[in-house]
């Protein structure tokens, strides 16, 4: 179903690892199409959270999305408006014309938070407004995705040529 114009959905979600603390999410979701984009300009003004979608099996959804969307948002929204962009259609991988990869460079270029979803099958929805959220309570927070691989020292045990030492640097006779 597209939309036509503009359409509202309220939605609220609490997060535990904040204090409980909730958030209610005000989505104005404001139709693509061209006739409309004299409208979307005042949907920005007062914008916390703009979530750029496109569609992973139209190519020219995603050029749209970074020659004028994104545009829109950096001239008319507030300048620290939390920008998401998610990759919907996600279930139609197989039908994919924007390599994943460049839409996620796209994203880390921008600061964005990126994630795949399916308006279909929901995939990826919550996580995606779980990421927004977070970001939104926590200036300070590092997206799981964009986070360095964490080095692991818990139980590791580093192998050499003709020893083992384990994680107190204790030397081991060397056997298989």
């Amino acid at each position: 179903m597209s939309t036509t114009g503009a359409s509202y959905v309220g939605k609220s979600m609490s997060f535990d690892e904040y204090g409980g603390k909730s958030i209610k999410f005000d989505i104005w979701d404001t139709a693509g199409q061209e006739k409309y984009r004299a409208l979307t300009k005042i949907f920005y003004k007062d914008a916390s959270i703009a979530i750029l979608v496109y569609d992973i099996t139209r190519k020219e959804s995603f050029d749209e999305l970074k020659s004028y969307w994104h545009n829109q948002i950096k001239d008319y929204a507030p300048k620290n408006t939390i920008v998401a962009i998610a990759a919907n259609k996600s279930d139609l991988f197989e039908k994919e014309q924007v390599p994943e990869t460049e839409a996620r460079a796209f994203a880390k270029n921008i600061g964005a938070i990126f994630r795949l979803t399916s308006a279909y099958t929901a995939a990826g929805i919550e996580d995606l407004f779980r990421a927004i959220g977070s970001k939104y309570l926590d200036p300070n927070f590092v997206d799981e995705e964009k986070k360095p691989m964490a080095k692991k020292t818990k139980n590791t045990v580093t192998l050499n040529k003709d020893k083992v030492v384990n994680k107190n640097n204790i030397e081991k006779k060397k056997r298989c």
